[in-house]
């Protein structure tokens, strides 16, 4: 009886443990110059340094925009002008450093320096543009998606 009732509680604590995680927020704003946007839930609301990125957002930059993310993972976003970036799926665990990381670019320049999720897990992280999907197996990197 005693196992029965550890089970049951070591499943209810890993549920929501997985609840947690999946509702943490994704990242930070580190720095903004010109307008820079999230979409989320429908509304746009102005990004300033120390707002807070959440998975499913949509940062959109402005002609003379430029956005600075820090994730928890500490991978560093860096979107150029004229972006525009939906942060898929991003899930991080500080304990073990397993998660996942998906982006979906189409328009505009991102710079990544991944962190700890493409360190542990590199088949965890990727960026997708309408024309590609990049694996990073841990690195530096720049991609660029135009409008067709």
């Amino acid at each position: 009886m005693k196992s029965a009732l550890n089970l049951v509680v070591a499943v209810i604590l890993s549920v929501a443990g997985s609840c947690a995680l999946a509702n943490d927020y994704a990242g930070v704003v580190k720095t903004t110059r010109g307008t820079v946007l999230v979409e989320r839930g429908g509304t746009r609301i102005p990004l300033a340094p120390g707002a807070q990125v959440n998975q499913g957002d949509r940062i959109v930059t402005t002609a003379n925009g430029y956005v600075g993310l820090t994730m928890r993972d500490d991978t560093l976003l860096t979107l150029g002008p004229d972006g525009v970036l939906v942060l898929d799926t991003y899930g991080f665990d500080p304990k073990t450093h397993e998660g996942r990381f998906l982006a979906s670019l189409s328009k505009g320049a991102l710079s990544v320096v991944t962190g700890l999720i493409a360190r542990r897990s590199p088949e965890s992280f990727a960026v997708k543009t309408r024309l590609s999907t990049m694996g990073v197996r841990g690195t530096e990197f720049i991609v660029e998606a135009n409008e067709l």
